[in-house]
């Protein structure tokens, strides 16, 4: 039943929360900033939303004492500032850093000490461009698989995740991952997937439409639905922008199964994947609208009102419901129970040249309002339809409008018509809005050249590193090249789509160049250990509107990752291995492993 797999709905059919807000009334900001306890494969646990250093209960039931604050000590605490410090202890209190220093002065007896044992520690990590919203949507238990390396990684880490999924429901894997990571470079088969988890069904996609591969229940599932599924367990790819494929088809039946209980579970488990490889601040890019449009003859019985009504059978793994799709985000941080920082760009994608919805946005919506936890932003990564066929006459009246607007902007570019096109166009809207001072953004620019960065830094902007050809070519983004140029850069790696979430693995392809097999490509253009580090560091605020975050500094938030192993000193290799032991965003555990003291 459609009740049984969406919001609640009103007597006309339109969804709401569970509050009875209307899907155009939900972005409402608002609630606290900690997180709460939630679980993932192979152990993970987040704090709940009490500070971490709240000490339990001892056994004999005396009252525990209130530590007010957290303090670090005996570490190799990596500051990232301007000096580019290295301490041995800091001090964090009211979720700031309080103290940093090699040894603290006037500590209370009520503050909790964490012996460091000389671990390197580095800033939280910050990611300025992925798609974690999308992440927290997907169907059945996502499960990432962008650490694993071999087939046999892939049956460990999907097996290891059945313990905590109920009987009957689904372990998925939808993006994020592509088989030129692992040594077979294939997908695992029905046979091996079956191997690793028997009695659950499993479905692994790559990218946006697939291909995708299914284990024995999964198949019949699928078959029931009259989905063809190969004996090996495959079901076939499309391109994931038009027309419906296999896998396309696949997807919907698992997002109609799907609840808003689910997505908030989900969500909460995206958060706390995320902490476990240190990246404690988020910046959303949006996704497609889904196709599942009504107006066209009122498909979906919800009226002539033309917003989206829910998936689509032609929809890829980009797509989202777009005046839903936060609404998962919003009502955890209402409760209280985010881990990570999230910050929130607007995708816009319209044809009309009237451009209404992106009026709406700009006239109704506010850049840069939210919580530290939660915060819209720009109007990004696409400002109209025009992906790879900029320049569009809608894309150049939007930017105007945008700039008019004086709102941050950010652009995809893949191709070199795109930066092309997108520089030249914002040249010309520079001669009537100036956005010198708007901090406008090029995104993922991998093969950008040194002349149109010369042209974008004279306007004031910044671009995005993406390194998400790390599972095809590896030869891009021109880091060397971006870095040398001066301008403003920072990375992100597009990650929960067709590139890792994982930072480390995106700063092993900075630095050695090579993609998911091992091929350097992007030869001359390696950047220093610690030049892809101050990317996802202190290159960040000027993203963020100069937010306190990116550096352990006093006064700035006491977000912090302290790590498994040196990322200086470990080889290249060991870089994709590295992981957090520790946790903190704003002096609380978004991830704790239990080793340290």
């Amino acid at each position: 039943m459609a009740s049984d797999r969406r919001l609640p709905s009103n007597s006309t059919g339109r969804a709401q929360d569970q509050n009875g807000v209307s899907r155009r009334r939900f972005l409402a900001a608002g609630g606290a900033a900690a997180g709460a306890a939630v679980g993932l494969a192979g152990g993970l646990s987040v704090s709940r939303p009490e500070r971490v250093n709240a000490a339990s209960s001892p056994a004999s039931g005396a009252p525990a004492p209130f530590f007010s604050d957290i303090a670090l000590v005996n570490g190799k605490i990596h500051t990232m500032d301007a000096s580019n410090r290295v301490v041995t202890s800091v001090l964090i209190r009211d979720g700031r850093f309080y103290q940093v220093a090699d040894k603290l002065s006037g500590v209370a007896s009520n503050v909790r000490k964490i012996d460091l044992g000389g671990r390197t520690v580095l800033p939280g990590l910050v990611d300025t461009h992925n798609h974690i919203v999308l992440m927290g949507l997907r169907p059945g238990y996502h499960t990432p698989l962008e650490n694993a390396y071999s087939i046999r990684d892939v049956q460990t880490t999907l097996a290891a995740r059945r313990p905590v999924v109920p009987s009957g429901q689904w372990i998925t894997t939808i993006g994020g991952f592509n088989p030129s990571q692992f040594t077979e470079n294939r997908l695992p088969t029905l046979t091996e997937l079956d191997a690793a988890v028997f009695d659950r069904p499993l479905y692994v996609q790559v990218g946006f439409a697939g291909p995708a591969t299914t284990n024995t229940m999964g198949k019949a599932f699928f078959t029931s639905k009259g989905i063809p599924v190969g004996p090996d367990g495959s079901i076939a790819s499309g391109n994931g922008l038009v027309g419906t494929s296999p896998t396309q088809l696949a997807l919907y039946e698992l997002r109609q199964m799907q609840t808003f209980d689910d997505q908030m579970r989900s969500t909460l488990d995206c958060m706390a994947y995320a902490a476990t490889v240190g990246a404690t601040t988020q910046l959303d890019q949006g996704a497609w609208p889904s196709l599942a449009s009504c107006g066209a003859g009122d498909a979906c019985g919800c009226g002539e009102e033309p917003i989206p009504c829910g998936s689509s059978p032609d929809d890829g793994a980009a797509h989202a419901e777009e005046y839903l799709m936060h609404l998962p985000l919003v009502t955890l941080h209402r409760q209280g129970k985010m881990t990570i920082r999230v910050r929130v760009n607007f995708l816009e994608f319209e044809t009309d040249p009237t451009l209404p919805h992106l009026k709406a946005r700009l006239n109704d919506t506010w850049p840069f309002f939210g919580s530290d936890m939660l915060r819209t932003g720009a109007i990004g990564e696409f400002t109209a339809y025009g992906a790879v066929t900029l320049p569009h006459p809608v894309w150049l009246e939007a930017t105007t409008l945008v700039a008019q607007a004086r709102w941050r902007n950010e652009n995809h570019s893949i191709v070199p018509p795109d930066y092309q096109a997108i520089v030249e166009g914002w040249e010309t809207v520079n001669q009537l809005y100036s956005i010198t001072d708007l901090r406008w953004v090029l995104a993922h620019v991998p093969s950008i050249t040194a002349d149109y960065l010369a042209r974008l830094k004279a306007l004031g902007c910044g671009v995005n590193l993406s390194g998400f050809t790390y599972f095809s070519s590896g030869t891009g983004p021109p880091y060397r090249t971006v870095l040398d140029s001066g301008i403003r850069a920072a990375a992100g790696g597009d990650g929960m789509q067709i590139a890792p979430m994982n930072p480390f693995i995106h700063m092993y392809h900075a630095t050695t160049g090579r993609n998911a097999r091992g091929v350097v490509g992007n030869t001359g253009q390696q950047i220093s250990r610690l030049e892809a580090l101050r990317l996802y560091t202190s290159a960040t605020p000027w993203f963020f509107d100069d937010e306190p975050l990116g550096t352990i500094e006093v006064g700035k938030y006491g977000d912090l990752v302290v790590l498994n192993d040196d990322y200086f000193s470990v080889p290249d290799e060991g870089l994709k291995q590295l992981r957090s032991v520790l946790t903190l965003v704003g002096g609380n555990a978004a991830y704790d492993a239990g080793v340290l003291h």
